[in-house]
């Protein structure tokens, strides 16, 4: 098939209605590759259509790359303005498959600066779509929502639900990183029933992929888990080896290591205790093995962010089996691995397992005093740096990680400081809202439960009446008191939640959100 203005046509057509079957079968019929000459005037774009279905699952980045590789000596200056912007968009979708999120921005930055009214609308809305979505990639989470938004208007006008559709999925991520979480299922829900009738996988395999996260924020892995087994099913349908498969094996893994964390806080005692930990163990293996097809995956296409993200979820599961030397190793690759690529977010939540690692080790005593006190200070050092590098992102869940973990080395046995312990606690406290239910918030509870048993209920309740808040905010003292009033009350009331309700007049969701917390529930 020759490269013609009827076949653009038919290939525009495909994508504008999301028919991948339809948009591949015309791109296998293609036999120009090797002729393409940035001279004809369909070529650059036509070059820009392709990447929008590689972004799809045509092929792979490389066959995008070999494709580039014969514009690489194009003379610019003798192209046409709007072929010359086609070529540099082209770019922008290289550099975006190519991890390279800095040069993305910049070159989508430009082709967005050039005068209204030169190019179409339909090439700007791409545009700012592309854009936001090296944005959201780089955690920026502010300038992603503002592109997606100008996308999204854009495509109304154009009357493209297919895109608009698209565009919800990237909004809602964007709006989960920052914390908002009331439209998300919303948005969700209305895009996969537009993108329900096509055949694209990548897409909504990611829609099941972000209410996975969503439901496991809520603290309901084993629903969690069947999200991202299903967004796995979808992605697999076509796809069994993009980078897709591996985020949600990732994803899929940690939320198994989740589950195998709830196994061992309620193991029983006696001759149900050997079963309990082997259940653990099984459990944490499983996550090991999704993590190795991921860590495949990854190493097929040269990810490396995937890579060091598989890196850090192994580093905490070894450690948790007891591990400890492996979980070093991998926390040191994925450390490694961000510095290479200058990966804030990758460097952070490597320093986070590296601050955990040392503090296990000092809290175990592993080593002679010296070795203990190195630890010690290598712990608190690490954390330090991760909460630098967490600043650096709009990531607050990264930062009240690299909080939660400071305040442990602080109220380490160690360190023992336990009005630094509070500071991180309080830090942490005022990032995480109240229906974040899962593993980062029952740590923060057990942070606050140490502290509590550490300074005692009474010297607590004297400071306070004494005007010593700690710079804390009066709604932050109420929340404290209620932390430590309801759940002794719900022991007096024979662990009735209505019976403290009526008691204290609040209400029953406060009432078992503060028991979550603290773990109670889950001794029931």
């Amino acid at each position: 098939m020759a490269l013609t203005v009827k076949f653009l046509d038919r290939l525009k057509e495909a994508l504008v209605h999301r028919d991948i079957a339809a948009g591949f079968a015309l791109l296998d019929k293609f036999r120009q590759w090797d002729s393409l000459k940035a001279s004809d005037p369909l070529a650059t774009e036509f070059l820009l259509d392709v990447g929008q279905w590689v972004s799809l699952g045509y092929r792979d980045y490389a066959f995008f790359d070999r494709l580039m590789a014969g514009f690489s000596k194009v003379g610019r200056k003798q192209l046409p303005l709007e072929s010359y912007v086609r070529l540099r968009f082209a770019e922008g979708q290289h550099a975006f498959f190519s991890l390279d999120m800095a040069s993305t921005v910049s070159i989508f930055a430009f082709i967005l600066q050039v005068e209204e009214g030169i190019l179409p609308p339909q090439l700007i809305m791409v545009a700012h779509y592309w854009k936001s979505r090296a944005h959201r990639v780089r955690l920026e989470y502010d300038a992603g929502l503002f592109h997606i938004q100008a996308a999204k208007s854009l495509a109304a006008e154009l009357n493209l639900p297919t895109f608009i559709a698209t565009c919800k999925i990237q909004e809602c991520r964007m709006l989960f990183g920052k914390g908002h979480r009331k439209d998300n299922f919303r948005l969700l829900d209305e895009a996969e029933e537009v993108l329900g009738t096509t055949d694209d996988a990548l897409n909504l395999g990611d829609i099941e992929l972000a209410r996975g996260r969503f439901v496991r924020r809520l603290g309901d892995y084993p629903k969690a888990l069947w999200h991202f087994e299903r967004a796995i099913t979808i992605y697999c349908s076509r796809f069994p080896s993009r980078v897709n498969v591996g985020r949600a094996l990732v994803n899929a893994a940690y939320v198994k290591r989740l589950i195998a964390l709830d196994l061992k806080r309620r193991q029983n005692s006696g001759p149900a205790r050997a079963a309990d930990h082997a259940r653990f163990r099984e459990v944490c293996h499983e996550a090991l093995a999704l993590l190795e097809h991921a860590s495949e995956i990854y190493a097929r296409l040269k990810h490396q962010p995937g890579t060091g993200s598989v890196l850090v979820n192994s580093g905490y599961l070894h450690l948790d089996i007891g591990n400890i030397d492996q979980a070093e190793a991998d926390a040191a690759r994925a450390y490694s691995l961000g510095e290479q690529k200058r990966d804030d977010v990758l460097l952070a939540r490597a320093r986070i397992l590296q601050a955990t690692i040392q503090n296990e080790r000092a809290e175990e005593q592993l080593g002679n005093p010296q070795e203990i006190t190195t630890c010690a200070f290598n712990a608190q050092s690490h954390a330090e740096e991760a909460i630098v590098l967490a600043k650096r992102t709009d990531n607050i869940r990264i930062l009240a990680g690299a909080y939660v973990v400071r305040g442990f080395i602080a109220a380490s046995d160690f360190f023992s400081d336990w009005e630094k312990a509070k500071q991180f606690a309080a830090l942490a406290g005022e990032l995480l809202g109240k229906d974040d239910l899962d593993h980062l918030s029952k740590q923060l509870a057990l942070l606050k439960a140490n502290i509590l048993r550490a300074t005692g209920i009474d010297g607590t309740l004297r400071a306070w009446s004494e005007g010593e808040t700690g710079e804390k905010s009066f709604q932050q003292i109420t929340e404290e008191f209620a932390e430590l009033v309801i759940p002794k009350v719900w022991e007096k009331q024979d662990r009735k939640i209505a019976r403290v309700a009526d008691v204290l007049c609040v209400s029953p969701k406060k009432v078992r959100r503060i028991l979550k917390n603290r773990g109670l529930l889950e001794q029931k």
